[in-house]
């Protein structure tokens, strides 16, 4: 089967990208392409390759970023992906997901409303990685009553989480 790769021209988005040392390659060349495709991009660290830093301190910041509208879109990258969209999901207004494969850099959004892409640095290539980054950016919700819905249902239950979990603490 042959596909064909359409890339839609937006309006250059405001990105936010972190990394800890098993994306931080990715990050550095994903970086520059998408500077170069004319985004506005908010590196959110590690600055630099640290062998023993933990994707959490990088990864926390810019889903918060991409929670609050500081940025538009975010990707993290850490060794296999994994990691970075666990603690991603954590943040109130995050919907975060593993990518592998351009079908589900697209419907994510569309669907979910993804709003933060992962990808596993040690796993993913810099040639597939660009293109699911330039899928995710392209794509945008669909507004279909059926993904709103679902869409209602999950931000309710993160508030029902947060509220009990306020509740439990204090």
């Amino acid at each position: 089967m042959t596909s064909c790769l359409i890339i839609i021209r937006q309006k250059p988005k405001f990105i936010g990208i972190a990394a800890d040392h098993g994306g931080f390659e990715l990050k550095q060349f994903l970086t520059i392409r998408l500077r170069g495709a004319g985004h506005t991009v908010t590196d959110f660290g590690d600055a630099q390759q640290q062998p023993d830093d933990d994707y959490t301190d990088f990864v926390v910041p810019l889903a918060r970023a991409v929670a609050s509208g500081e940025v538009q879109r975010g990707v993290a990258i850490c060794g296999s992906g994994v990691g970075a969209a666990v603690a991603a999901n954590k943040v109130n207004g995050v919907r975060a997901c593993l990518i592998h494969e351009s079908w589900s850099a697209h419907q994510g959004v569309e669907d979910d409303d993804l709003n933060l892409i992962c990808l596993g640095g040690l796993v993913t290539g810099h040639s597939l990685a660009w293109e699911l980054v330039q899928i995710f950016l392209g794509a945008g919700f669909s507004g279909s009553d059926r993904h709103r819905r679902r869409l209602s249902k999950m931000i309710a239950l993160e508030h029902y989480e947060a509220e009990r979990s306020a509740k439990a603490i204090g």
